[in-house]
């Protein structure tokens, strides 16, 4: 199987997975063992089995920007971040999903995060937990006895 190939078998993945955690109040439990567990764990094993085979003869490395540009000019090594990404970002998003139920936080406040996080991963995250903390200042806290 060739890069390509594991690439264009990997996005519909992925993509089943988001439209999982978007469409996730009709089926949370299916939406979080969908997105939260399997799907993230098949793209990791993919990643780990690529990293296995490739590592070892890629050039470059992590140590200088120079050469994590020389280590993703590998194609293998270039779809194992792309699996990295869509794994972790998935694992991200099934978390808010997840965390926004537990605090009571209306699901359509959490699809922008989401959106965000399966474009821009960090940028996503970071809106969910500033929405996590607006809320927490808002909310009424309970009166002392």
């Amino acid at each position: 199987m060739t890069p390509d190939t594991l690439f264009s078998l990997a996005n519909p993945l992925a993509m089943l997975g988001w439209l999982a955690l978007a469409l996730s109040p009709l089926a949370p439990r299916i939406a979080q063992a969908v997105s939260g567990l399997a799907l993230p764990a098949l793209l990791s094993l993919a990643y780990g089995a690529i990293i296995l085979a490739y590592w070892s003869g890629a050039e470059g490395g992590f140590d200088t920007l120079k050469n994590v540009t020389l280590l993703f000019q590998s194609p293998w090594i270039v779809l194992a971040g792309w699996l990295h990404y869509l794994a972790f970002d998935l694992f991200v998003g099934a978390w808010e999903v997840r965390t926004a139920r537990r605090e009571g936080i209306a699901h359509v406040l959490v699809i922008p995060c989401l959106g965000l996080t399966f474009l821009f991963g960090p940028v996503g995250l970071v809106l969910f937990l500033a929405l996590r903390a607006a809320r927490a200042v808002t909310r009424p806290q309970p009166k002392a006895a």
